[in-house]
């Protein structure tokens, strides 16, 4: 059990991160400032994206000494992008990727299909709690804001533990 990230995520999740959102101008700033920007690719472009960047604030947060991108040619983008998390986690050298067949933990993170649109890993979020069919997640982006998010286990692609041997003590 990862309770020190799933902590964090509790905590984080409460400080109501939101995009451009009723109104509002975007307070992801402090998220959005972990990842370098480009012509494409700025605090204003992340509108209903940044679910795995709030997922990587919530690491960094919690103690845990993260790239922003890992450097393989096998990952093929940085941590705010779903799919990085996929594949780093199933690297041999990371091992990090729990089956979805498996029982979660409270502080695993899980990667989603099919939530938001009909494709692979397009959502990401920290479980919080666990309780017979459901898990409860601290998100990014539910709704273009940070939510506790209670779900079922039918989009779950898998799981990723973090392994103690990258957290910083």
């Amino acid at each position: 059990m990862n309770q020190r990230l799933a902590d964090t995520a509790k905590r984080e999740v409460g400080k109501f991160f939101h995009g451009n959102v009723m109104g509002s101008v975007t307070n992801l700033h402090p998220i959005s400032d972990l990842f370098p920007y480009s012509e494409t690719w700025d605090v204003n472009s992340w509108d209903n994206t940044w679910c795995a960047a709030f997922v990587y604030w919530c690491c960094i947060n919690a103690g845990y000494d993260m790239p922003v991108r890992y450097d393989s040619e096998l990952v093929t983008c940085n941590f705010a992008g779903c799919r990085a998390w996929d594949q780093w986690a199933k690297l041999p050298e990371v091992d990090c990727w729990v089956d979805r067949t498996e029982k979660p933990e409270i502080g695993d993170i899980v990667l989603f299909d099919r939530v938001f649109e009909n494709k692979e890993h397009d959502h990401i979020a920290i479980i919080i709690d666990i309780c017979d069919d459901l898990i409860t997640t601290a998100e990014g982006n539910f709704n273009n804001v940070s939510a506790i998010v209670k779900r079922g286990y039918g989009n779950v692609r898998g799981y990723i533990r973090l392994n103690r041997r990258i957290e910083n003590d």
